[in-house]
C-alpha cells in the first residue's frame, strides 16, 4: 500500500524548515491580471534558498535520518535544483553527500551544488540514468538515497508551499503548480484540499516530458519512452508512486505547455514582472498565457525555480522574442540596381523597424536576371508592428517570404 501525506505530516515539517528556509513572496502581477481579467500573484519560490523550492522537502528528509544512517552520508540523483536543496541540508546538518548529475546538467547547478559542500558525479544522459546509478551507489556504500521527489519527508516538506500559499492569498481560488516528477504538485494539493477544498489546483507540465497525463490515464505510472524540453527541472520520465497517488487523489487538473510558450513566459518574467526564473519555473505562466480566460480569480502561479546557465537564459531570450514577433526574418527579392538595397532599408526605416543582419544572394532558381534575394533580420515591437512591415513592404512592390 501507497504511504500517504496528511496535513498534519505537512504541519509538522513547518516546524522542522522554522530558520531553514524562507517564506517567499507572494508578488501581484498586474499585466498578467490584465490579461487574465482578475487577479493573479506569483509565488516567487525561485527566491527560495538554493533557488527553488527543493529546499524545503530535501531538508526534512535528512533532518529525520537516524544518527547511523548520518554516519553512512547521503546520496541523490538530480538535474540541479534538487541537488542543491540536498547539499544545503547534509552540509547544514553535518552530513556527507553525493549527487549524480545527468550529462549536460547546467553549469551553475553544477557549481552551486559544489560549493554547498556536495559531491557531483556525471552519468547518463536522464534523470533516470543518474538515479540508477545513485541507487547502485547507495547499496555499495550505505549511504541513504534521497528520492528528488517520491517520499512522504519530501513531499511533505514541499507542501509547506501551499500552507505560504493559503496564508499568502486567502481569497485564492486556482494555483497552478509546475511539475515533473510531482512532489511539489503532491504537497501543495494535500495541504490546498485539506483546508480549501474549493480552490483548484492545475499542474503544469513541458509538453515533451508530460508523464502524469498517459499515467492518469493508465490508472499507474507509466515512464515516457523519451523526453525533449529544455525544461531540465521538470524532465522527469515517470511520476513516483507516493507522487501519483496524491496527484490522481487531489489534483484538479493537469495540462501541458510547448517549448514556445515556456520561452515566451520566462522572456515576459524577466521583462514584466523582473523575475529570473528558469524554463520549468515559468510553466505555470505558460499556462495562464496559453489560456487567459480558463482559470478562475484570484490565481496563484507558483515561479518553482530560478536556478537557468546565463547561456541557456540568452538563447531562451532570443527564442522568445523570436516567438513574440520580437524579431522577423523576411527574405525580400529587390531589382538589382544602385541604390536597390538603399531604397528598401529606408522602407524598414520609416517603419520604425531595426536591422540587425543583411545579407545578399544573386543566383537563385526563383530570381530574374535583374533580382537580389536579399535575407534581413530585424528588431520590431510586435507581431502587429511586424505585419504592418511586411504589409507595407509588399504595398510597395517588394516580393517578401518570411
Amino acid at each position: 500500500m501507497t504511504e500517504q501525506v496528511g496535513l498534519a505530516d505537512i504541519a509538522a515539517a513547518r516546524e522542522v524548515l522554522e530558520g531553514v528556509t524562507v517564506t517567499t513572496p507572494m508578488e501581484e502581477s498586474r499585466w498578467l491580471s490584465s490579461l487574465v481579467g482578475g487577479p493573479v500573484l506569483l509565488k516567487c519560490e525561485n527566491l527560495q534558498r538554493t533557488g527553488s523550492f527543493k529546499a524545503r522537502g530535501a531538508f526534512v528528509r535528512i533532518s529525520r535520518l537516524s544518527e547511523e544512517e548520518r554516519a553512512h552520508g547521503v546520496v541523490a540523483a538530480s538535474a540541479g535544483n534538487h541537488a542543491q536543496g540536498v547539499a544545503l541540508a547534509a552540509t547544514t546538518l553535518g552530513i556527507r553527500s553525493t549527487v549524480f548529475m545527468p550529462e549536460g546538467a547546467p553549469i551553475p547547478k553544477e557549481k552551486a551544488t559544489r560549493g554547498y559542500g556536495a559531491d557531483v558525479v556525471f552519468h547518463g544522459r536522464y534523470l533516470e540514468d543518474s538515479l540508477a546509478a545513485a541507487r547502485a551507489f547507495a547499496e555499495e556504500t550505505g549511504a541513504v538515497l534521497i528520492h528528488p521527489f517520491d517520499h512522504v519527508d519530501v513531499v511533505a516538506g514541499q507542501g509547506t508551499l501551499g500552507l505560504e500559499v493559503l496564508e499568502q492569498v486567502p481569497d485564492v481560488r486556482t494555483v497552478l503548480v509546475p511539475a515533473g516528477g510531482g512532489g511539489l504538485l503532491a504537497g501543495v494539493a494535500i495541504a490546498i484540499k485539506a483546508l480549501r477544498p474549493d480552490v483548484r489546483v492545475v499542474g503544469v507540465q513541458a509538453e515533451g516530458a508530460a508523464a502524469f497525463p498517459g499515467s492518469l490515464a493508465a490508472g499507474q505510472p507509466v515512464p515516457l519512452e523519451s523526453m525533449s524540453t529544455m525544461a531540465d527541472g521538470i524532465a522527469v520520465g515517470r511520476p513516483g508512486d507516493i507522487t501519483f497517488a496524491a496527484v490522481r487523489d487531489h489534483v484538479d487538473d493537469i495540462i501541458t505547455v510547448s517549448e514556445e510558450s515556456l520561452s515566451q513566459a520566462l522572456l515576459a518574467l524577466v521583462e514584466r514582472a523582473k523575475q529570473v526564473v528558469e524554463p520549468a519555473g515559468a510553466a505555470a505562466v505558460a499556462a495562464l498565457l496559453d489560456n487567459p480566460g480558463g482559470f478562475e480569480t484570484p490565481a496563484v502561479a507558483v515561479l518553482s525555480g530560478g536556478n537557468i546557465d546565463p547561456l541557456l537564459l540568452s538563447k531562451v531570450i532570443r527564442h522568445g522574442l523570436a516567438a513574440a514577433g520580437r524579431y522577423l526574418y523576411l527574405l525580400v527579392c529587390i531589382p538589382d540596381v544602385p541604390g536597390g538595397l538603399s531604397s528598401l532599408l529606408a522602407e524598414i526605416g520609416d517603419e520604425g523597424a531595426n536591422v540587425l543582419e543583411v545579407a545578399h544572394e544573386r543566383i537563385s532558381p526563383s530570381l530574374t536576371l535583374n533580382e537580389v534575394e536579399v535575407r534581413i533580420q530585424l528588431e520590431t515591437r510586435g507581431e502587429a508592428h511586424a505585419e504592418h512591415l511586411v504589409e507595407r513592404l509588399r504595398q510597395r512592390g517588394y516580393r517578401v517570404a518570411g
